[in-house]
């Protein structure tokens, strides 16, 4: 009867799922990219602690490249590189011009002059450190602020950052396979002294060094996450812990707010410990999906176009909420909007048209430069890669 019975359980087992992307990764991954966007719409400081997007940006990025890693480690280095660089000379085929037409003299940049200038020039090409741009430029018939530079080039510190941990990553696994908590924990301790003042690194240096201590532990997540080291620790535990390295990271944060309150950018320890144990409760909560359940299957292709775009739409966001100021000015021209009532209300809204206004932007971003990730992929492009296809065939062939 015995043996009956475990016939039985082995005929209605459940068969293997089979391999594709986790749709809980692609949504995390959609929902930072948002979050990105308000906030650098917005400016709301509270939105770092809400949703701390770069971290789980970085977790997610560590995750995949430690899958990846199971494959020769200098031809993963290559493949992640060249899906990179592409969007980013396509991005710096139209920045750098517009700085150099709206009067920007690299050899008369009291920052970036001389042989180290154009040196520097290398990083919109290659993104091993900071780019150069002028604090303050024209622009032609003036369209946008004199700070327009900063603006746009500002995200680039993120392609910084992830490539120094794409190479970084065959000696961080080999080390999370050897000591993991070691390897995990020893970021937020480098965040401790470099974030508490105890060793102060000046310059630009200094800038990538506390990127690379901040999201270092959130890299080695992934690798946690992938590896399932993270699934071996009891939930209760993990999620314990990591409210007390949040709490600590606010705590720390009341007694070191910066010129914008609350905003966790500005307070790398802070920062770093919310994120950790942000991500850690996300990733011990990952439910594995392969279709997004219920309700959030409206968003199913959103999502999907979200993360075949995802560095088009990181690198070219800031520059096209600017893009949305010259365009609400054209509103004031309108016959109707000639009244004193009608002005003041176009101004008292004008946040909420940029909203409005920035995501058909960013849909123009993606069918102009977003099949340049395909190129950079080797696969054919594709100009709005939301799955709408694959899903067609997949009901096809259901039939």
């Amino acid at each position: 009867m015995t043996q009956d019975y475990a016939a039985g359980q082995r005929e209605v087992a459940p068969a293997p799922k089979a391999p594709g992307r986790d749709r809980y990764l692609d949504l995390l991954r959609s929902l930072a990219l948002v979050r990105v966007v308000l906030y650098h719409l917005f400016g709301w400081a509270w939105l770092t602690v809400l949703f701390p997007s770069m971290g789980v940006m970085f977790a997610l990025a560590g995750s995949l490249m430690a899958h990846s890693l199971n494959r020769p480690a200098l031809s993963v280095i290559r493949g992640r590189i060249r899906r990179l660089l592409p969007p980013l000379w396509a991005f710096s085929a139209v920045i750098l011009p517009l700085m150099f037409v709206g009067g920007w003299k690299l050899s008369e940049d009291p920052d970036h002059s001389g042989t180290w200038g154009l040196l520097e020039l290398v990083n919109y090409v290659i993104p091993i450190g900071a780019p150069p741009y002028p604090w303050e430029v024209g622009f032609p018939s003036d369209l946008l602020e004199t700070t327009w530079a900063d603006q746009a080039v500002g995200p680039l510190w993120y392609l910084r950052a992830y490539l120094w941990f794409v190479l970084a990553s065959p000696l961080l696994l080999w080390a999370f396979r050897r000591v993991p908590w070691a390897t995990l924990l020893a970021p937020l301790a480098l965040t401790a002294v470099v974030g508490a003042g105890l060793v102060t690194i000046p310059g630009e240096l200094g800038n990538a060094v506390t990127d690379f201590a901040v999201y270092g532990s959130c890299w080695v997540l992934g690798f946690a996450h992938q590896e399932g080291v993270l699934a071996k620790v009891p939930r209760y535990l993990a999620v314990s812990v990591s409210f007390l390295v949040m709490s600590f990271g606010l705590w720390w944060a009341s007694g070191h707010l910066g010129p914008e309150g609350w905003d966790l950018n500005d307070i790398p320890l802070a920062q770093a410990a919310w994120s950790f144990g942000f991500v850690v409760i996300l990733l011990q909560y990952s439910p594995s999906w392969q279709e997004l359940p219920g309700r959030l299957a409206r968003w199913d292709k959103l999502v999907t176009l979200s993360n075949n775009r995802a560095v088009t739409i990181y690198l070219w966001h800031n520059m096209l909420i600017m893009a949305t100021v010259p365009i609400i000015d054209l509103a004031y021209r309108l016959p109707f909007m000639q009244s004193d009532r009608a002005v003041a209300a176009l101004d008292s809204t004008d946040i909420l048209w940029m909203f409005f206004l920035v995501w058909p932007l960013i849909g123009l971003a993606i069918l102009a430069f977003g099949w340049i990730e395909d190129i950079a992929a080797k696969r054919p492009p594709r100009l709005w890669p939301n799955g709408a296809s694959r899903n067609r065939a997949w009901k096809r062939s259901a039939r």
